[in-house]
């Protein structure tokens, strides 16, 4: 995943709704950037770039937690051994 695609989930997963867009008249090196976010719904607020960064590293976290599970599991499958529910949920979905 790109970081304009981490970035534009990260929003996405801040609050419900279409609340953001980006500026058509746009600087730096993306659009896609912190920098050109515009708040289409006036209920909400633009969190700081730290509270966006920070939900970034929480997925990117998630993402690392559910290969990890994913890996582990299959080991455990080929050993025989006991499964945990994070993996049964990384492998199955269930």
């Amino acid at each position: 995943m790109t970081d304009q695609e981490y970035l534009s989930l990260a929003l996405a997963k801040m609050y419900s709704g279409q609340w953001f867009g980006w500026k058509k008249e746009w600087t730096g090196s993306h659009r896609m950037s912190y920098e050109n976010i515009i708040i289409l719904d006036e209920t909400k607020s633009k969190p700081t770039e730290a509270e966006v960064n920070a939900k970034i590293q929480e997925i990117k976290d998630a993402e690392t937690a559910y290969t990890n599970a994913r890996t582990t599991g299959k080991a455990k499958l080929k050993a025989g051994e006991a499964l945990t529910d994070a993996e049964i949920k990384a492998l199955f979905g269930a």
